[in-house]
């Protein structure tokens, strides 16, 4: 799901300067990128060069980055390289992991203690590109009010929240990922998603969003988009509600002269 859940101002400056993220103070990475890391999602793939640190120096570097919040609310850059080894959390069994590692599931839903004496639900994915367990508090996953200007229902939501198809009226099936930058999957290249915020609506414009898992790619049935989609967008149109981040940018291709 789409949405901008940090501002630029929040951003811990120094580190993304120090890996090349950010250059004078504006972002020195894609539109994609920018959006993946102010909504606090994983960013796809990206090339880091001459990174350094205080005793070692990494001439190339790939791995994807992601922002989390420290215990007294800034945030802080996380790294994700490729692992050469995968090792998967303590409460996943033999079955469970295998089932992610070779595709067999997308996600699998756990409840498991949350440090303060009570449990919490999580989603577990397996990024194959940095061969990790991805772990994601379902109460921190963004779910949409509507689709396309049709409802979720409470069932629909919770269907979302535990990384389950939710197909709508019009023929969309969506799906929450957090490996993916778009944060969402779906049978289709484009859509409008709604959410519900202080009381007024709030449109946010996906687009090429990659197709669900596991699925072949139908390229033109993923294009063709439905009249309930063509309607939210004139909708969000109206509305002049634009929720692309408006932050600095300074176009560039590649990151490089990074340190960290």
């Amino acid at each position: 799901m789409i949405q901008q859940n940090y501002s630029f101002q929040a951003l811990p400056m120094a580190e993304l300067e120090s890996v090349g993220l950010v250059k004078h103070g504006r972002f020195n990475v894609s539109q994609d990128v920018q959006e993946a890391l102010l909504a606090g999602r994983r960013t796809e793939m990206l090339r880091f060069e001459n990174l350094e640190s205080e005793d070692m120096k990494i001439p190339k570097l790939d791995a994807k980055v992601s922002l989390q919040p420290k215990e007294d609310g800034t945030l802080e850059l996380l790294i994700h390289p490729i692992y050469k080894e995968v090792s998967y959390p303590s409460f996943l069994n033999d079955m469970d992991a295998e089932e992610l590692q070779k595709g067999q599931s997308s996600s699998i839903s756990k409840v498991i203690p949350d440090g303060k004496g009570g449990e919490k639900e999580i989603l577990v994915e397996y990024d194959g590109e940095t061969r990790e367990f991805v772990i994601t508090d379902s109460q921190h996953i963004t779910v949409p009010d509507w689709v396309n200007n049709v409802g979720l229902t409470v069932e629909q939501k919770q269907r979302y929240r535990r990384g389950k198809e939710v197909e709508i009226q019009d023929g969309t099936i969506i799906q929450h990922t957090s490996i993916d930058s778009h944060g969402i999957r779906s049978n289709k290249l484009a859509l409008v998603a709604s959410l519900l915020v202080d009381g007024g609506m709030s449109y946010v414009l996906c687009k090429g969003l990659n197709k669900l898992f596991n699925q072949p790619a139908d390229e033109r049935g993923r294009a063709k988009l439905s009249e309930g989609y063509k309607e939210a967008l004139n909708d969000m149109r109206e509305k002049k509600n634009d929720l692309t981040p408006k932050v600095p940018y300074e176009k560039s291709t590649s990151v490089q002269r990074a340190k960290f």
